[in-house]
């Protein structure tokens, strides 16, 4: 049945209206004198609206609308392993917005409270060594934890040393032959196992996508590559594992997609993870040398513009895409909702 609108000099029109309408405003000592129920202003001494119920005046409810905000969180990654060693593992992965780690579905969003403050922490990537590499530090936003990646394994002076689990795992040295290390659900993959004589090549490091590669007599193991994500709009590839490193000779492996660093067969250090990617650093080709470091992690927020706030702190890069406001942390800071 249609509507039939009806035009009437009592009844006031906002059909048609694209804009605003001017309520009554004033202090609290201008209220009308004898008010009746329904009527409605603007106080200008609270600075609030409000409506009388036949006896009182009440504040009308004027509650912030909650902020929804996708995320992406890259731990930092492992440290590439010494003396032939394994490509650290690439920081943990994980995002609302896309694929996440492991190539796993994307996660919920978070609902923010207003004027609510949320901490985000930045990972520091792992160091490498010429004796036990170091693990990524975790990266988070709230409740949204990801592990660092894992250290690399390595045939250290000190003796001979395993990679470690991560949020993806590192590559086993060689000469010792170790297996790779695991990653962690939904945030990254495993790291590659090493090889013995003649090269003694370790494996590459996990990535976020793929696991890294075992490596064979004469042939280090890549890195695992990491994951696409356009939350910033542009489609960066971030969190790819460490190559592992060999013996003067034979072939290096190659870091991952994303960043991963490249392991050495000349005798030198390992290439250092890609700079807030969360990506592994590569495994050194020499006695004594130092693999690569793994590179720092990053927290990308991604919320609607005419919910925010612009309360920060840590000096997050902010950038807009459409009716989007993004916010990046390669720094530990806070977001106030």
């Amino acid at each position: 049945m249609a509507t039939t609108k009806i035009n009437h000099p009592d009844l006031l029109d906002l059909d048609s209206s694209t804009g605003a309408t001017a309520f009554p405003k004033g202090t609290t000592t201008e209220r009308p004198v004898s008010p009746e129920a329904g009527y409605i202003r603007f106080n200008t001494t609270d600075n609030v609206m409000e409506t009388y119920d036949g006896t009182e005046w009440l504040i009308l409810d004027t509650a912030p609308l909650p902020t929804t905000s996708d995320y992406l969180v890259i731990a930092g990654g492992g440290g590439g392993g010494t003396y032939n060693g394994g490509g650290g593992g690439a920081g943990g992965y994980r995002t609302s917005y896309g694929t996440s780690g492991a190539n796993s579905s994307a996660e919920t969003n978070l609902t923010l409270t207003a004027s609510t403050q949320y901490s985000i922490i930045v990972g520091a990537g792992g160091v490498g060594s010429t004796g036990q590499a170091t693990s990524g530090a975790n990266s988070s936003f709230d409740s949204i934890i990801s592990i660092g990646g894992g250290a690399a394994g390595a045939n250290a002076g000190t003796g001979r040393v395993p990679g470690l689990d991560g949020g993806s795992g590192g590559g086993g040295g060689g000469e010792t032959v170790s297996s790779g290390s695991s990653g962690t659900a939904s945030q990254g993959l495993g790291g590659g196992s090493g090889a013995g004589s003649p090269g003694y090549p370790g494996g590459g490091g996990g990535g976020a996508s793929v696991i890294g590669a075992n490596a064979s007599t004469t042939i280090a193991g890549n890195g695992g590559g990491g994951i696409a994500s356009s939350i910033t709009s542009a489609s960066i590839t971030r969190a790819g594992g460490g190559g592992g490193g060999t013996r003067v000779g034979y072939t290096a492996g190659t870091g991952g997609a994303g960043g991963g660093g490249n392991g050495d067969n000349s005798g030198t250090i390992g290439q250092n993870g890609g700079t807030n990617t969360g990506s592994g650093g590569g495994g050194a080709g020499g006695n004594a040398q130092v693999g690569g470091n793994g590179g720092a992690g990053v927290v990308i927020l991604r919320l609607p513009t005419y919910l925010y706030t612009g309360t920060t702190t840590g000096a997050p890069t902010v950038t807009t895409d459409g009716s989007n406001t993004i916010l990046t942390y390669t720094s530990s800071g806070t977001y106030t909702a």
